[in-house]
């Protein structure tokens, strides 16, 4: 589809009148979806998709549309062409945005992804037998997405990525079940199988009796996906540029204060290593990686062409957002099969939910914790525990008390499927942390 891409914005380009300028963008994606439900394929599917986006400018007007494409080129240019005029007729009713801001250097790449799938017979089967005996639920994704920016000036960018996403959980009864998830770029049968063996020996924990623990502090483990979420909550203004001039950042005290993390901790967003596009939606080329946070010290705000305008600095290529799409959290020094004997008492949390900020200027994240998660004493898995709210802030989280990260990150894809696979990425490890507040 790159060429197809390539040949509509080129149509487009000879539609332009007078001053006019475009950008468009391309998205699609040929997946391969499979539902599955007491360890039995319930629902296969296979989607093929593709929409091209337009945003017409005269000078500092412009509006925006986007239209699904089909292939056939005469249709996608008629398509194409009476948006065009749909949007044109729009602009001398338009206030001049003063924030407009788009690449005007041609800046052209090219990224394509290795396509390294496994051969879904094969993975389907490997599936279905780590389901042999247990009610295994979940969905199997995998497949290639596309994108791509065009503009008048001649800018041309694509990016292809290939990857496989299994979401999925060991349902025991009630609310009881064991999630967890394997995503990558090419299937490693021996990681899979060490997934689904911790994924066994929860499930057969869950069993036991529960336990209700009484509010307080605790010493915890977050698992990787635990820990995604949580520290994902920065993800909701705290990197963005817009956020820390307006004072809204949930990162108010290290920027004002000098508050800072633990020297062990450093964040980025890490587009050489994701899934997502080297570019965006304005033709703006992102950075290989950008330091969000290191050691421990903020270092670097994510900032839109917008932000960029607005305030007078230079964009480094992220979203309208603000918000990180390939995040990494660099890994610690602690073995993995020493978790538990590091934890030695306290519990291990591998899921949680209802994220949201309790005290934003305080970085203060309120949760519960979900599916399972378990009471440990001297290193032995106990019991499962019942359900719990947090209330902490990640200022001592992250900071003197974080005990510390496992030495290896896990690699998590965002599920998420609403209008195309998500490209969003992050590689975490585990954590440490001693005395986390539950007030429920």
């Amino acid at each position: 589809m790159q060429s197809y891409f390539y040949g509509l914005a080129d149509f487009l380009t000879g539609k332009l009148s007078g001053n006019e300028v475009f950008t468009s963008g391309y998205s699609g994606e040929t997946s391969d979806f499979v539902r599955f439900n007491q360890s039995r394929i319930r629902q296969p599917g296979h989607v093929e998709q593709q929409y091209m986006s337009i945003d017409l400018i005269d000078g500092q007007r412009h509006a925006g549309g986007f239209s699904t494409l089909t292939g056939m080129v005469e249709e996608d240019q008629r398509r194409l062409a009476e948006l065009l005029d749909d949007l044109r007729g729009k602009l001398p009713n338009l206030p001049e945005d003063p924030h407009l801001l788009y690449a005007t250097e041609v800046n052209s790449t090219e990224q394509l992804g290795e396509n390294r799938l496994p051969d879904p017979e094969e993975a389907l089967a490997r599936i279905l037998a780590a389901g042999e005996g247990k009610d295994l639920v979940g969905i199997y994704a995998a497949g290639g997405v596309t994108g791509g920016f065009a503009n008048s000036l001649g800018q041309r960018n694509w990016f292809s990525s290939h990857s496989f996403n299994l979401d999925w959980s060991y349902y025991l009864r009630t609310d009881k079940a064991v999630k967890t998830g394997y995503a990558g770029f090419a299937w490693d049968q021996a990681a899979f199988e060490r997934k689904v063996a911790a994924a066994e020996v929860q499930l057969a924990a869950l069993d036991h009796e529960p336990m209700t623990l009484e509010p307080g502090g605790y010493r915890v483990y977050l698992a990787p996906v635990a820990f995604a979420d949580y520290v994902g909550m920065l993800g909701w203004g705290g990197f963005g540029k817009k956020s820390h001039e307006t004072k809204q950042t949930t990162l108010l005290k290290m920027i004002e204060d000098g508050a800072k993390f633990s020297p062990a901790v450093t964040i980025l967003e890490n587009t050489k290593d994701g899934v997502s596009s080297n570019f965006q939606g304005d033709g703006f080329i992102k950075p290989d990686q950008v330091v969000m946070i290191e050691n421990g010290a903020y270092k670097e705000c994510l900032i839109s062409p917008r932000s960029a305008k607005e305030y007078g600095v230079p964009t480094n290529g992220a979203s309208g957002f603000e918000a990180p799409e390939s995040v990494e959290i660099k890994a610690g020094d602690i073995p993995m099969d020493e978790v538990l004997t590091r934890l030695d008492t306290g519990i291990w949390i591998n899921n949680v939910w209802y994220l949201n900020y309790s005290d934003r200027p305080g970085c203060r994240i309120t949760g519960m914790t979900r599916f399972a998660c378990f009471w440990v004493e001297n290193g032995k898995i106990v019991a499962p525990i019942n359900v719990m709210r947090f209330d902490e802030t990640m200022y001592r989280a992250l900071g003197e008390n974080l005990i510390g990260l496992t030495n290896e990150q896990e690699m998590i894809l965002d599920a998420g499927t609403y209008g195309g696979r998500s490209t969003g990425s992050e590689r975490v490890p585990g954590a440490l942390i001693e005395d986390f507040t539950f007030n429920l």
